[in-house]
């Protein structure tokens, strides 16, 4: 059963690796012929092949069908962009940011005649001035009605090597849609939609609300950390203190874990035996050992309900299901089977998990627990043994986690263990029980123990978070299954020969080396930030930043999720020089973030920020053969009344006789100034076209000056400013030059040496079937 069930994993994650989707009908048929001779032959060796290809090839089919229904609910490719009125009613939490309010909303009926608006939509509603019209938002509580004129557009997010697949994120979410609500206004027409599941979201939102009041965030800074325990509510937690969870390997505790539940169940478990004992007709009726399974099981159904049903907490409760189960029937059931039925109910139900880091965390730590479990059950019960089986334990999880930290955050603790093994106790047998009670009893007393108890072991996790975090290049997919076999083979039994080979087996994994251009070679890669610009320049030794993204927001920026998660899946953590072209936010707002990060040698700027140096026509760097030069601002250019656009930085990177022409927002008038100063330095190969394609720039003789057969438009997805222009993008067409869109075709990788020019598209390279539906 356990290979059978590895098998029907197996199809479904080779599925969410195709560039198209199959037809499921002829997978399924498949499915069902090769299970014909594995009847046939079941009690031999060839009836279990053709078992396992059989069920490889349903799960393959199964998750093509359910991706066909998903991706078939879909918004009009005519109707993006455009005002639409729908009644429908706020499904989840509404999550506060710096300019609004977000939320996800089930869409029951479209007002606007001939509209093809998907089933559930996440809307963002605004507070304040955006776009030349005033925003008044009010409060959403989930569960509550609303009619609403909202804008909205299909599916898009940033594509990045290293980066977070927003779009992959949206569909496991069946959110076909992203859009704002407008000022129309809109109209709450019902209080409650009595359903189950809004009934279960307006729960949790009161729970959220209750902490809230009885811990206000500006005398309580780890009150996040409740509600997200409480409530799974992760985004509860300020943004800085991911940071010290990342650098202590204590993520994980800091939401609804198997742990929690498996505590929360075994409690009431034990509460409903020892009262139906003491009630005979009770015992009578019902004997009390099945009366406490029953109470556990329901006490962790209800507790995954409230902690809106994230994979670990799924995960752990189908195994206590299927355990609790086994043993009212009286019989014994594997621990290896019971996981691996869990992992068949996960992805029946949610075949787009395996697209998530946390569900291949949560399962390889159960696994290796268990896998080790053998080794420690049944030892004496003194002290010392207790606390050898505990480091076994630790030394279990954090192993088992090394391939997959490696490989998704190309990083992983040293220190881990150590805050693990005091950070587990507290958080799930003190802070955690005493968090629920507050959020059944809502006292402040018992929120404040609970908070005074987080309080200390935050200072125990920070003073952990200073030590040193072992960094490395993300390994090839092969390197780190080859590190999941040596796992295994070094979480043998003491006395195993070839131990020793398992560690060999992880070290291409954690020494991969970092990827370096050739001498005299230029690799530069333009990332897709959305509305602003990130550039990164490498040579075979050093790296320049140029520009580090656009604000977000108040909590977010791309220096945050885009330029660091990209540098480091590299393996670079030092900037010889970040170049912050010009002060407007959507080139400057990830500089901080950078700065914080990484270690910056040299910061060149036209802000006139202290601690920066201005940048200015005639400063260059020799790097490994490769000369980068400043072309503008002059220095004469400071002294003036200027915008901040026509200050920009303008880059040009020369390699191998090729060249690349960086030009941030210059204007119509910078051009001009550059064409006059020297023409001749302006041809390049490759141009990083002027403000995103505004009207502003590109004027027919500073394009003909370039004559640059490979033209780059740094834009985001249906942004509003209507970039780039149609006239613009046709002039660079009529040249004959090659178009690139950092918005159709992602990060745009170029490569700059001898043999020529290469430029390479992240979309095309890594293309999956719901990109861009």
């Amino acid at each position: 059963m356990r290979l059978i069930i590895l098998a029907f994993a197996a199809g479904i994650i080779v599925l969410q690796m195709q560039l198209e989707l199959p037809p499921a009908g002829l997978w399924a048929l498949a499915g069902g012929l090769l299970a014909l001779p594995a009847v046939r032959w079941r009690r031999a060796w060839t009836g279990s092949l053709f078992g396992v290809l059989a069920f490889f090839a349903l799960g393959f089919a199964w998750t093509a069908w359910r991706a066909d229904i998903r991706l078939a609910d879909a918004l009009g490719a005519e109707w993006e962009g455009r005002d639409i009125e729908v009644i429908g009613v706020v499904a989840t939490l509404p999550q506060d940011f710096s300019q609004g309010t977000r939320f996800e909303f089930a869409v029951e009926k479209p007002l606007t005649a001939t509209a093809i608006v998907p089933q559930r939509i996440m809307l963002s509603w605004y507070q304040g001035q955006r776009d030349g019209e005033e925003f008044v938002r009010q409060q959403v509580r989930p569960g509550e009605r609303w009619q609403m004129t909202v804008r909205l557009k299909r599916p898009h997010g940033n594509a990045n090597p290293g980066g977070f697949d927003y779009e992959a994120w949206l569909l496991e979410r069946n959110i076909r849609a992203t859009g704002y609500v407008r000022q129309n206004p809109p109209q709450r027409l019902g209080e409650m939609v009595r359903q189950p599941e809004y009934v279960v979201e307006r729960l949790r939102h009161g729970v959220r609300a209750s902490f809230a009041d009885m811990l206000p965030a500006e005398r309580y800074p780890w009150a996040g950390i409740l509600v997200a325990l409480v409530i799974g509510d992760q985004r509860a937690i300020q943004g800085d203190l991911w940071t010290t969870f990342n650098r202590t390997g204590t993520t994980h505790l800091m939401s609804i874990s198997g742990l929690h539940v498996t505590m929360v169940a075994a409690l009431f478990a034990l509460l409903a035996g020892r009262v139906w004992r003491r009630v005979p007709a009770l015992a009578l009726r019902l004997p009390a050992q099945r009366a406490a399974l029953l109470a556990g099981c329901l006490a962790a159904f209800l507790y995954v309900l409230l902690a809106g049903f994230a994979v670990p907490a799924q995960r752990t409760l189908y195994m206590l299901l299927v355990a609790a189960l086994a043993m009212g029937a009286g019989r014994a059931i594997a621990p290896s089977r019971t996981l691996c039925l869990a992992l068949l109910v996960v992805l029946l139900l949610d075949p787009w998990a395996v697209l998530a880091a946390g569900f291949w965390l949560s399962f390889a730590a159960v696994g290796a627990l268990l896998y080790v479990g053998a080794a420690v059950v049944g030892e004496a019960g003194g002290w010392r043994e207790r606390i050898r089986a505990w480091g076994v334990v630790q030394w279990a999880a954090t192993l088992a986690s090394l391939p997959i930290l490696l490989l998704v955050f190309q990083q992983f603790s040293l220190v881990s263990p150590l805050a693990n093994a005091l950070a587990i106790p507290v958080i799930s047998f003190v802070v955690t029980p005493l968090a629920l009670l507050a959020a059944v009893i809502p006292w402040w007393p018992i929120a404040a123990l609970a908070h005074a108890v987080l309080g200390w072991l935050m200072v125990f996790l920070e003073w952990c978070a200073g030590w040193p975090v072992w960094q490395a290049p993300a390994p090839p997919l092969w390197a780190a299954i080859v590190a999941g076999l040596g796992v295994a083979i070094c979480l043998l039994p003491r006395g195993m020969p070839g131990r020793l080979l398992g560690v060999v087996l992880l070290l291409p994994a954690i020494f991969w080396p970092v990827s370096r251009p050739a001498e005299g070679e230029a690799w530069v890669t333009v990332l897709d930030v959305g509305q602003g610009l990130a550039v990164i320049v490498r040579t075979r030794d050093h790296t320049l930043i140029y520009d580090p993204g656009p604000l977000y927001s108040a909590e977010s920026d791309a220096g945050q999720r885009v330029v660091v998660p990209y540098l480091r899946s590299l393996g670079i953590d030092t900037v010889d020089v970040l170049m912050v072209t010009h002060r407007d936010s959507d080139h400057a707002g990830g500089t901080a973030s950078v700065k914080s990060a990484l270690a910056v040698g040299a910061v060149v700027s036209s802000l006139g920020d202290a601690g920066s140096e201005p940048c200015r026509n005639g400063q260059d760097w020799f790097w490994n053969g490769v000369r980068l030069a400043v072309l503008h601002p002059e220095t004469q250019d400071y002294a003036e009344t200027r915008k901040s656009n026509n200050l920009s930085c303008v880059l040009r990177i020369d390699a191998g006789g090729r060249r690349m022409l960086l030009t941030s927002d210059i204007e119509a008038r910078d051009e001009l100034a550059l064409l006059r100063r020297d023409p001749a330095a302006l041809r390049a190969d490759v141009l990083l076209v002027p403000h995103h394609g505004s009207r502003t720039s590109s004027t027919p003789e500073f394009i003909a000056a370039v004559g640059a057969p490979d033209v780059m438009i740094p834009v985001g997805y249906r942004n509003r400013f209507g970039h780039p222009k149609a006239d613009v993008v046709a002039r660079y067409e009529a040249t004959g030059s090659r178009l690139w869109r950092t918005d159709r075709d992602g990060a745009l990788r170029v490569t700059l040496d001898e043999q020529g020019v290469i430029v390479k598209s992240w979309r095309n390279e890594r293309r999956r079937y719901w990109h861009g539906r």
